[in-house]
């Protein structure tokens, strides 16, 4: 049986109308990349925890944490393994403007997975409303700082044109397994303009930029 991806709002934010048909033995593809980002979605927050940020971010930092454990815990019980370990936590950038951006950014991807698999497992809709929420605390926070000092302000639009020229590649990454061959280059276009429509209405690039990306 196939099944219909489609797209809803993020906030003031509308997504772009899309229909990709993926077929279930997508399945087991999709939950091996879940399993792998939450690990790394784990790691990054608490490595975020012990960065300078506002008090408000760390109160959420705290329960985004506690989101990323149950949702790992899930896609472990799912594929019956743990990803592998890691020897320390990955290094994110000190300062919150560049953090900001970064973390926003891979939550705006980890948010694409979510609504595609969301298509083969509905079972797994509390994972897409965490992932709203995720995205839409970082999303505030960025047009905060973009509302902020002319420096504050750059700084976040230089960290979003850095983590934009590196996106295609991670977007192949994820993407790049046999069974998702036939959907690969409609996967790719979709997520990839989705965040730059994402990222240029909140402010954080123009037109032009994303175009250079």
């Amino acid at each position: 049986m196939w099944v219909r991806f489609a797209y809803h709002v993020v906030g003031m934010i509308s997504e772009l109308p899309i229909s990709i048909r993926l077929s279930p033995e997508c399945e087991a593809a999709l939950l091996e990349r879940f399993l792998k980002a939450e690990a790394m979605a784990l790691w990054t927050v608490r490595s975020a925890q012990l960065q300078d940020v506002p008090s408000n971010v760390y109160t959420f930092l705290r329960k985004h944490e506690e989101d990323e454990q149950k949702h790992l815990a899930q896609f472990e019980s799912l594929i019956g393994r743990q990803p592998r370990e890691r020897d320390r936590l990955p290094a994110v950038p000190r300062q919150w403007p560049v953090l900001a951006v970064q973390i926003y950014g891979y939550e705006s991807l980890g948010l694409e997975f979510a609504r595609l698999l969301l298509t083969l497992r509905p079972d797994l809709a509390s994972i897409l409303e965490d992932e709203l929420v995720h995205v839409g605390f970082f999303e505030r926070e960025v047009r905060r700082l973009l509302c902020g000092s002319s420096d504050v302000a750059e700084q976040a639009r230089a960290s979003a044109r850095a983590w934009w020229r590196r996106l295609p590649r991670t977007v192949e990454r994820y993407v790049k397994a046999p069974v998702l061959d036939p959907f690969r280059q409609s996967l790719s276009t979709h997520i990839l303009e989705t965040i730059e429509r994402r990222f240029v209405t909140t402010g954080l690039l123009n037109n032009k930029e994303a175009l250079k990306g």
